[in-house]
């Protein structure tokens, strides 16, 4: 199932940059999410859902992962609103701290794989 593109171009472009200008933790869970890597699941990064961009996304088994900066403390009513439209849009959002990704990576693996596994039904 595919999402339908945006329309709005400055959306296309933003992820567009946002793919050549990754954070380190972005780098880092993107080495391991890439080539269907973990588990033969494809992912892709920075992919526009409406007027969002979500970090990674699994579109078969519609899996978002949203890595956070120390930026997203002070805005936690903006992403829990995008949390809401993305899960109105049959999505599951998991949030991670970059700094859990750089200091301990295999704890969001295991989140992930564990996600993967409920939509799956396993």
């Amino acid at each position: 199932m595919r999402t339908k593109p945006p329309t709005d171009p400055i959306i296309l472009d933003r992820a567009r940059r946002m793919r050549r200008e990754m954070t380190d933790p972005e780098r880092k869970l993107w080495s391991i999410l890439r080539n269907r890597a973990l588990v033969g699941m494809k992912f892709r990064r920075q992919v526009p859902i409406g007027n969002y961009i979500a970090d990674f996304c699994c579109l078969d088994r519609r899996l978002i992962v949203e890595l956070d900066g120390g930026q997203h403390a002070e805005q936690e009513a903006a992403d829990a609103s995008r949390s809401r439209f993305l899960s109105q849009k049959g999505f599951r959002v998991l949030r991670f701290w970059n700094e859990q990704v750089l200091s301990g990576s295999e704890f969001v693996v295991a989140e992930i794989l564990a996600a993967i596994g409920e939509v799956r039904g396993e």
